[in-house]
């Protein structure tokens, strides 16, 4: 039996309406709309393909689909509403099918028990027994009714387009005209009576739920919900079911907190917020809601009190759209504005740590510094710079944001050693971790009690103080950053290290350069880590320092004077030694050879030079090394012997003495030098000088110099190689012999 509606014979706009909201899914939703809105027979829907659309304008877009007919005898033409396209192909894309896939692999019978159950379901959910005879049939004279009444579709179209063979089939749905009808349409015949040429004319009145379900059917991010008084869900249609997940039958009746997280349901948000809508007339709220399958998004929720005519309140309209994108972007964006944050608070210490060691003029002021700069600011809670070495421990030397008696409570346990390692190497402290250069030790999950109730909760950070092999120190830094000491904070942490390590070193050298007075220092050596002293006693030779060239951070060139044992010898254990690179005899004479070795690695002379003293003389004789130098009167010395025996305990101060610095005038340096030129040596380099031949591209050659001298061209080469020899030997060897 075909439907009897409460206003005859053909469904009415709610009604159809009604029953799309009654549809729990896409495939439900979309077959009514072909059969209420496009006009579709069920067997033509069985037949029907994405490839079957056709789109015949381009602005606005505008759709007709090429139904198949049976048994292949061509197709018909229908029109395809624009929001039924989008549907149409959401659907196959949803559904993986390919342009020329069947949407529907059912039989009609099949599409048409579908049909009766989305009736069946309206007529429970909105309680219309008459709702429940719909059929596609039904849907179908719909189409006719409101195309020919509703929109004034000419006749001769909607029988093309909804496939009847004659206009008597359509004539049932055509009302006799009244008298006014007549009048109106007859009209235009005896003259315009419309509005006047050039005024604006109005076309079909769309509907306000219209454009709401419009809006609806283009995402699945927004949802339209109604609630009775009380808060329970009245009314769900497709918008909430693609959004949360539930079907109409699973959540109608069931309180608007399911939708809430258990965190907001405890603290009554659901009623407060039904509350406040119902006290405000309306308002709108963001957090977190819970899709059917218990995962959550983040959803603005506007909710808005329904009342009757006269003002009664009869429930709410709640409509939520999913927002956990926006949510996800602003998030990123805001972790990403405080990771740069972060990075530039770190930059700034970094910046004003180099203008902090530019001003610094001793090792101690160095220390205090660089304690001072990191902690001014967001990056570090406290520093603290520890000297602490095997001879002395005095403890922490430096620090800041910190009291000194604290910071024992902060370092971490992992970085305590019960007895020292022996023999340390690379060490400041017996009795804590030193890393090694260039990398960073971190402890993360770090709690302490500091002053009071005051309580630490954070990671620390160590790297050593270090220049070439020598280690000054360790520097430690604190911070409750939860995203502290990433990749790129240790590489700047391990460049801090180095760079105060230099500014240590440098000052120290600086320091011994300016100073009147000086400390001269002999220090032994019986060490058997370095190879010269080791060597020495194994083979009983003696090997005495000519010169030390650095090549870089780590690798010297030694030339030396062998006596007592071959060379052969010497480099048959040097080939076998840790640390020694290469080595060529240079010379021979009858007290011995001059020897090159390539060292890299630490050695007494290097050590001792990386803290601040110059070395005039090494001998390495017998298994033992003496080394003379001085350094400035107000150095550290217990720093710099402590150094040196981290590296190598067994060494020990012989001597010292204070003397005043031996300071050479540039005069006495220039009389010095003639004194050591013969006439002619020195004639020669003018003129080669002068004359441009040291020049380059060269201005004169040498047998043009040699020329103008009235000299042969060796002769004039032997004068300038012996004059270089005398310049260079002034100028690199120790000015005192």
């Amino acid at each position: 039996m075909g439907f009897e509606g409460t206003l005859g014979a053909v469904l009415t706009r709610r009604e159809y309406e009604s029953l799309l909201d009654a549809a729990e899914t896409y495939r439900e939703a979309l077959v009514v709309r072909l059969c209420g809105d496009v006009g579709l027979r069920p067997t033509e829907l069985t037949r029907l393909s994405i490839d079957d659309i056709e789109q015949v304008r381009i602005d606005p877009p505008r759709y007709l689909i090429r139904i198949p007919i049976a048994d292949d005898r061509g197709t018909r033409t229908a029109y395809l509403p624009t929001r039924v396209e989008r549907e149409l192909r959401r659907y196959a894309r949803s559904n993986d099918l390919s342009s020329d896939d069947r949407v529907f692999t059912v039989t009609p019978r099949r599409l048409q028990m579908l049909v009766s159950d989305v009736a069946d379901r309206a007529s429970e959910l909105f309680d219309e027994p008459s709702l429940g005879d719909v059929s596609t049939s039904d849907l179908r004279q719909y189409f006719a009714h409101t195309a020919l009444v509703d929109h004034d579709v000419n006749p001769r179209v909607v029988k093309t387009a909804g496939g009847w063979r004659s206009f008597e089939a359509l004539e049932s749905y055509l009302p006799e005209p009244t008298d006014a009808e007549i009048v109106d349409a007859f009209d235009a015949v005896e003259g315009p009576s419309g509005p006047r040429s050039g005024e604006p004319q109005s076309g079909p009145a769309v509907s306000d739920d219209s454009v709401v379900r419009l809006l609806l059917a283009a995402s699945d991010r927004y949802a339209l919900v109604r609630l009775d008084a009380d808060g329970y869900v009245e009314r769900w249609n497709r918008s909430a079911a693609a959004l949360f997940g539930y079907r109409a039958g699973e959540i109608v009746g069931t309180h608007v907190s399911a939708f809430y997280t258990d965190e907001a349901v405890e603290s009554g948000a659901p009623e407060r917020t039904l509350s406040t809508a119902l006290d405000e007339s309306g308002c709108e709220t963001e957090g977190w809601r819970v899709h059917e399958d218990g995962s959550r998004f983040r959803a603005t929720e506007v909710v808005s009190p329904l009342r009757d005519d006269q003002g009664r309140h009869r429930g709410f309209a709640v409509f939520v759209r999913d927002g956990t994108a926006a949510h996800e972007t602003l998030e990123a964006a805001r972790q990403r504005r405080d990771e740069l944050d972060r990075l530039y608070a770190v930059a700034r210490r970094h910046r004003d740590l180099t203008a902090a060691l530019l001003e610094s003029t001793d090792h101690e002021g160095v220390e205090t510094r660089t304690c001072d700069a990191l902690a001014d600011g967001r990056a570090y809670e406290f520093v603290w710079i520890d000297r602490a070495t095997i001879a002395d421990r005095r403890g922490r030397l430096a620090s800041s944001g910190i009291d000194p008696d604290a910071i024992e409570r902060v370092v971490p346990d992992e970085w305590r050693a019960d007895e020292p390692a022996a023999p340390l190497e690379r060490s400041t402290s017996a009795a804590e971790a030193v890393p090694e250069e260039g990398t960073v030790l971190v402890a993360d999950d770090v709690t302490a009690t500091l002053e009071g109730d005051d309580q630490f909760e954070g990671a620390v950070a160590r790297v050593a103080l270090a220049y070439g092999d020598t280690v000054y120190g360790t520097l430690s830094v604190a911070t409750e950053r939860a995203d502290a000491f990433a990749d790129d904070e240790r590489t700047w942490l391990a460049t801090i290290g180095r760079q105060v390590g230099y500014a240590i070193g440098a000052i120290r050298r600086r320091n011994l350069l300016l100073s009147d007075r000086v400390l001269e220092l002999e220090v032994a050596c019986r060490d058997e880590r370095s190879f010269f002293v080791d060597t020495s006693r194994r083979l009983d030779c003696r090997f005495e320092l000519d010169s030390l060239v650095p090549i870089d951070e780590s690798t010297h060139l030694y030339y030396v004077r062998l006596e007592g044992a071959s060379p052969a010898d010497v480099f048959d254990l040097a080939d076998t030694a840790t640390g020694i690179e290469d080595c060529r005899l240079i010379e021979t004479d009858e007290d011995g050879w001059r020897v090159e070795f390539v060292v890299e690695g630490s050695c007494p002379i290097v050590t001792l030079t990386e803290y601040g003293v110059t070395v005039h003389e090494a001998v390495f004789e017998g298994g033992s090394a003496s080394i003379t130098g001085d350094c400035a009167a107000d150095a550290d010395l217990r720093t710099t012997l402590d150094g040196l025996r981290s590296a190598f305990p067994d060494s020990e101060l012989v001597g010292k003495r204070e003397t005043e610095r031996t300071v050479q005038t540039a005069r006495e340096f220039r009389e010095g030098l003639e004194d050591r030129l013969t006439d002619r040596q020195e004639a020669a380099l003018r003129a080669a000088y002068f004359g441009g031949y040291y020049d380059w591209p060269r201005e004169s050659t040498a047998e043009e110099v040699a020329d103008a001298m009235g000299v042969s061209s060796p002769t004039l080469h032997n004068h300038l190689r012996k004059g270089q020899h005398e310049l260079l030997r002034t100028f690199l060897d120790d000015p005192e012999e």
